[in-house]
């Protein structure tokens, strides 16, 4: 066989499974994006009360008006819409944190990251006396960046370069004592308590379209802002030295993801509270289907994540009368992940 032929049945071997690999990764888009739709229905059917999925239709286009359709229109859509965009913000973001610290163990919660978001509220609400989404935006957004910063710079105290595990003990320690002094903060303020012992369990009984609707350009646009960084991300995570070499802006890219992070969780945060493990798990399962890509990374993780926050949620229903939280039943899901992946990165 001559040198030409190697290398032609090389070249059309490496087509075959590009085109493989291509083929895989949309059927996945398109598999995700069903599961979604799936998902949402059974959100809109099941809680206390099964609802058939004739009268879900039939409430959400108008044609009856009974408690039925009160219980669809007024508590469980928009509880399925937080669900999804809130999914999408929670993994977004853990996708563009793993990616920016070349850390598989990051995720918005074990950085401080919802933490962070949380106190500033609390802050803001004790301090600043403010009501209404618009201002406890403005506060997550703050407590997010002051946040990111404060652990970042810790991460980097040994010898300017990121130091994933000095990065993951800052994020924790710096995490529990904001969770501390926000609990202390909210029991000794009994208006702040009233307002925030709902809100601070994590959940998505959100009764007001109105507040999606606010929090929902923001996620999208820190959707956008992840995607545009996401090729730079791939070089990044080859090193610092190489990024630069192939001419890489790693500040611009750094602040841009940065960003990104702040709107997705102060925006997530702000809306249902802090919920814990999506942002850890969900790029694990990403990158277990469509490869070390961080665009095809993060694609996955916005879809991925709101079937996973659903799920937990229609758990939480179903178990308990009373509704069990979305922030415990992805707790209980993502601790022994969390175990997990320590091992396998310890082996």
């Amino acid at each position: 066989m001559s040198h030409h032929q190697i290398h032609y049945d090389t070249a059309r071997l490496v087509a075959f499974f590009s085109r493989r690999d291509r083929l895989r990764r949309l059927s996945g888009v398109v598999i995700a994006v069903c599961a979604i739709a799936l998902v949402a229905v059974a959100s809109l059917m099941l809680g206390a009360k099964s609802i058939p999925p004739h009268t879900v239709w039939h409430s959400l286009t108008g044609q009856v008006s009974n408690a039925d359709s009160t219980i669809i229109l007024y508590a469980r859509l928009p509880r399925t819409l937080a669900g999804i965009i809130v999914g999408m913000a929670l993994g977004g973001a853990g996708a563009v944190i793993q990616a920016l610290t070349r850390n598989p163990l990051a995720d918005p919660g074990i950085l401080g990251v919802n933490a962070g978001a949380s106190f500033a509220i609390v802050i803001g609400i004790t301090l600043f006396g403010i009501t209404g989404m618009a201002s406890w935006l403005g506060f997550a957004w703050a407590g997010v960046l002051i946040t990111s910063i404060a652990v970042w710079v810790i991460g980097t105290l040994s010898g300017g370069r990121i130091n994933p595990v000095q990065l993951t003990l800052a994020g924790v320690a710096l995490s529990a004592v904001l969770t501390g002094m926000t609990s202390a903060i909210s029991l000794l303020n009994p208006d702040a308590f009233d307002q925030l012992r709902i809100w601070e369990a994590g959940t998505l009984d959100i009764r007001s379209m109105h507040n999606i609707a606010l929090v929902t350009p923001m996620i999208i646009l820190g959707c956008l802002l992840a995607l545009m960084s996401a090729r730079s991300l791939n070089t990044l995570s080859m090193g610092e030295d190489i990024a630069t070499a192939l001419g890489t802006n790693i500040i611009l890219v750094r602040c841009l993801a940065m960003l990104a992070v702040m709107l997705l969780c102060g925006s997530a945060t702000a809306l249902v509270g802090p919920i814990g493990f999506v942002g850890l798990m969900i790029p694990h399962i990403a990158r277990w289907w469509a490869g070390p890509d961080q665009r095809w990374i993060l694609l996955y993780s916005l879809l991925f994540a709101p079937i996973l926050l659903l799920c937990a949620d229609i758990t939480g229903r179903l178990l308990v009368p009373g509704e069990l939280r979305v922030s415990i039943v992805t707790a209980f899901i993502g601790a022994p992940v969390l175990i997990w992946l320590v091992r396998q990165r310890k082996a």
